[in-house]
């Protein structure tokens, strides 16, 4: 299965932001105890691609997603180092020329219709709107997707683990998660919020 439809067939994917790779390594495993398989981090800090690196290895492994994505040497850095997909804050011609000739996935994300429809004359798989909530949750998401059905959006953006199936039913492939798993860092009380996160997933 390639990356773009398994996020669509996961529903849900956490969006972390870390800048410790050693606590990412615990966090990403109770992640995967509660059941979300793909997982964006978020590369603030260079030395999370040696994170990724390592997450390559198992055969067991959540989908590796790489976020905050820019540049050309960002983006070719995060594929060397195993990232399914280059996950980008912004529309850039050049990740999307980078990322099709290294033929892996690029999620670009959009704030706006205009924008969401200039990614997908792009053809990027999948846009992410970002952030969701905020700019109206997932009334925002049914709006922008009804004169636009042939666009693919995921969504994202201090959305609530109660909220997923609303974003789901309103047009939305998956769902991203950040705060809301990660009340605390407490690694038990990420594995029950991932828990929780795919009993809701489940309902759509």
């Amino acid at each position: 299965m390639n990356p773009i439809d398994k996020i669509a067939k996961e529903k849900i994917f956490a969006v972390l932001r870390l800048q410790e790779p050693d606590k990412t390594e615990k966090i990403i495993e109770s992640l995967t105890l509660g059941g979300i398989n793909a997982v964006e981090i978020v590369i603030e800090n260079p030395e999370m691609v040696y994170v990724m690196n390592k997450l390559t290895k198992p055969t067991e492994r959540p989908l590796i997603m790489a976020g905050g994505i820019i540049t050309q040497r960002q983006a070719q850095i995060a594929i060397d180092s195993g990232a399914d997909v280059i996950v980008s804050p912004v529309f850039q011609m050049n990740l999307v020329r980078l990322c099709k000739s290294q033929k892996i996935p690029l999620i670009m994300t959009a704030t706006t219709p205009n924008e969401a429809y200039s990614a997908w004359k792009a053809r990027t798989q999948l846009i992410k709107i970002s952030p969701a909530n905020p700019m109206g949750g997932a009334e925002y998401i049914e709006d922008m997707l009804r004169p636009m059905k042939f666009i693919n959006i995921i969504a994202a953006g201090s959305i609530k683990i109660e909220d997923i199936p609303y974003y789901l039913k309103a047009g939305a492939k998956a769902v991203g998660l950040g705060r809301a798993l990660f009340s605390d860092y407490n690694l038990k009380t990420i594995e029950n919020n991932a828990h929780l996160a795919r009993e809701y997933a489940s309902k759509i």
